[in-house]
């Protein structure tokens, strides 16, 4: 998500086992295993509520059949951290595959914080890097407690027990499953240590263990998805947001829209626009489109793409704040033959397959909300502002959520703020469900930043990197957020400079500067944030220099991923970095840019602590235009919990930036978006998806992410075939502008 998580998910500080696990409650007979509460016990009555007074919701809870619940304290959008967090405790407690079950946990901060960045939520791929051991230990104790329950009713030593696959047995023939047991397991002392199990004990660590959400997804079962919820006397609300980002509401004639059986009201959303509330989806959606809206557009961003690039392209040749300033770039650039290139990224919408969608009932001092919330605690803080509750009075019901890519997180949460705002002038205690049509969502904002790098660069007598000058122009993300205090230092967003800060291909002379233009369109981290912009601008230029250099370009890259850098971080990046150059290399059967009739091209990234290099081949058609056939893929993340899952992250990652780099910009005429759906906004199609082969490197480091960083090498290894067709490196996005697609 932001560049704090980018650092803390190779080594996310977690607190003290004993400080946050222990023993919570037992829910209708049956064992709990919480995280962050104190040692309490409660147990449950003939009505089903706990007999004592304070119960504590757990990670891990084992109902009397048997079956064990895991909560998960993220959002899953499709990436599979339920299966993942579900996977770490049925490998610790031994269960079967079969009787574990997930559910999103509630909005409470101090028992689910996301232990990256100290919030609940999701982000940043820090899902199982932050929960890795979080997890894993509370199976170990669900498991430890419920030997001892065994030990105790059976009077043999917990030492001679054992746990195989939901069944606790003993030599004297005694067995038992989980349900048996999990009462009285309730009563034992929670172990001040428990022991998790080695690698060579895995039972489903890195090895196989199949979603647990698919079933459901499959059939179309109720209420997985927002889109989903269904509450007796619901109404549907649309809203009729300002065409220009900023504009507002100056006059509205709805008496027109009124006229439309089912609907019931119309309202001014101060600050967001014109709300429909009907009895339904359909009336409430004809009706908006009757409404007669004049908008006031003093102060509003006003402004077109082509006036806008003009003046980043102007920024981009001034200096700016400086990032890093390694040796004397400007002497060595000056001394020698530059390579040079500019290059512009659009603003991108997320284009999930699911627009936002969420419901609220607002009932005296409490609110319920249903949704997938990707930042329980921001969302549940901003409902609670806006209604003038605590935030404890409101209560967030996590669903599933049909992608996300960063949309369904922002900051200021200016979906939950329209959602509470309409609710509170509705007054009324009546749920609402807010829907964002396909339309709506393209046209919101919240975009990934528009850019322009310009990239000044020269090669020494040896055809190695003498100096780089890196000048990037980008909106900043954080400013003007909460983040900002800790995510902008001296000017500087650290989201805008991933992927070049750390910039480790030797060279003993590297300059960055960062110019933050303030443009009044919503921006929002991107499926893998400032590294969708990076990762395609260095490893372009590493190509060209490669060219340059009359050098193969995995040569090229391996020359100066393994010559030492003098820094030691660098030189551990490297490492990393080589590894699964080399591994896709072989995977590929690499002998040059040009197979056949067909080109290649190669990019290694990292971004969120996990490396990866991907090689895209490419078939070029007569009247010039390309299609990508094939792309390989090396992953390093570390441990991989569910190597398949991985792979499915990888080769969705893959599809997801190649869409983006083929078709996909976000223009702006007047300040007003041009695109509106899937028909001028598009999304890759089924015909243009090339065939991918992922391997995941065996790995006994700790767990990375993997629901980002199979983005960002895609475009510039297809950026970089087709430099080798061409001679010319495409450095406009998307490739259809210059007709290559």
């Amino acid at each position: 998500m932001f560049k704090m998580i980018d650092h803390m998910s190779e080594s996310a500080p977690r607190p003290s086992r004993r400080s946050f696990l222990q023993m919570s409650a037992i829910a209708a007979g049956g064992l709990v295993i919480g995280l962050g509460a104190p040692a309490r016990v409660a147990v449950a009555g003939a009505s089903g509520e706990a007999a004592a007074g304070d119960m504590f919701t757990p990670f891990v809870r084992i109902s009397p059949d048997g079956l064990v619940t895991v909560l998960n304290k993220h959002l899953d959008m499709g990436q599979g951290n339920a299966t993942g967090l579900a996977t770490l405790v049925a490998d610790e407690l031994d269960a079967r595959h079969d009787q574990m079950r997930a559910e999103f946990a509630p909005a409470e901060v101090d028992k689910y914080k996301n232990l990256a960045f100290g919030m609940q939520g999701t982000g940043g791929s820090t899902a199982i890097a932050n929960s890795f051991m979080q997890y894993r230990e509370a199976g170990a104790t669900a498991r430890a407690m419920l030997v001892a329950a065994a030990a105790a009713e059976w009077g043999v030593p917990a030492s001679e027990i054992v746990v195989r696959e939901g069944t606790l047995s003993h030599a004297s023939g005694k067995s038992a499953g989980f349900g048996d047991l999990a009462e009285k397991a309730a009563t034992m002392p929670v172990p001040e240590t428990v022991e998790v199990k080695t690698p060579d004990r895995w039972v489903f660590i890195g090895k196989s263990f199949p979603r647990l959400d698919v079933p459901n997804k499959t059939v179309g079962a109720p209420r997985t998805y927002g889109m989903d919820v269904q509450r007796e006397n619901m109404l549907v609300a649309v809203l009729e947001r300002p065409h220009a980002f900023g504009a507002r509401v100056k006059s509205v004639d709805a008496a027109e829209a009124r006229k439309v059986p089912g609907v019931v009201d119309v309202i001014e959303v101060p600050d967001h626009g014109v709300a429909v509330l009907a009895t339904s989806t359909w009336p409430a959606i004809k009706a908006r489109g009757l409404l007669e809206i004049e908008w006031d557009e003093t102060g509003a961003e006003t402004r077109s793409s082509d006036t806008l690039f003009d003046a980043y392209r102007k920024l981009a040749a001034s200096d700016g704040p400086v990032f890093r300033d390694d040796g004397d770039v400007a002497a060595i650039l000056a001394a020698g033959d530059v390579v040079e290139e500019t290059f512009e990224f659009p603003y991108l919408a997320h284009g999930m397959m699911e627009p936002m969608v969420l419901t609220i009932h607002v009932d005296g001092d409490k609110a319920d909300l249903w949704y997938p919330s990707q930042f329980q605690t921001v969302d549940q803080g901003t409902a609670a502002k806006v209604l003038g509750l605590k935030p404890e009075n409101v209560a967030i019901h996590t669903l599933y959520a049909g992608g996300s890519f960063g949309r369904r997180t922002s900051p200021d949460a200016r979906h939950i703020v329209e959602l509470a705002t309409i609710a509170r002038i509705w007054g009324k205690s009546q749920p609402i469900k807010l829907v964002y049509t396909r339309e709506d969502d393209t046209r919101a904002g919240y975009y990934r930043p528009m850019g322009v790098h310009r990239v000044r660069a020269s090669l020494d007598g040896d055809g190695n990197i003498a100096g780089w000058h890196h000048r990037i122009v980008q909106q900043s993300l954080m400013a003007g957020t909460f983040m900002e205090a800790f995510a902008v230092k001296d000017g500087i967003d650290v989201t805008s400079i991933e992927g070049v800060e750390d910039f480790s291909y030797k060279t003993a002379n590297f300059k960055g500067e960062l110019h933050s233009p303030k443009v009044g369109v919503p921006v929002l981290w991107w499926r893998s944030v400032g590294h969708t912009q990076t990762a395609y601008v260095v490893e372009g230029m590493i190509d060209r220099l490669a060219h340059a250099a009359k050098a193969d370009p995995v040569e090229f890259r391996r020359r100066h991923l393994s010559a030492p850098t003098g820094n030691e971080e660098h030189d551990a990046i490297n490492r990393r970095k080589l590894a699964v150059l080399d591994k896709v290399a072989d995977m590929a059967g690499w002998s040059g840019s040009k197979v056949g009739d067909r080109f290649r091209g190669v990019a290694v990234h990292k971004s969120f602590g996990t490396y990866v290099a991907e090689i895209a081949e490419l078939s070029k058609a007569e009247d010039g235009t390309f299609k990508v056939e094939k792309v390989w893929c090396a992953v390093d993340c570390g441990v991989a919990v569910n190597p398949d899952n991985v792979k499915a992250q990888m080769e969705g990652g893959i599809g997801y930036g190649l869409g983006a780099i083929l078709y996909d910009e976000i223009t702006l005429t007047d300040g007003h978006v041009d695109q509106q759906n899937f028909d001028t906004y598009l999304p890759i199609r089924m015909d243009a998806m090339p065939a991918v082969e992922v391997e995941v490197i065996a790995s006994a480091e700790a767990p990375t992410g993997a629901g980002e960083p199979g983005t960002p090498p895609v475009g510039p290894a297809v950026a970089n075939a087709i430099l080798a067709a061409n001679g010319v490196l495409p450095v406009v996005l998307p490739l259809t502008k210059a007709g290559l697609v």
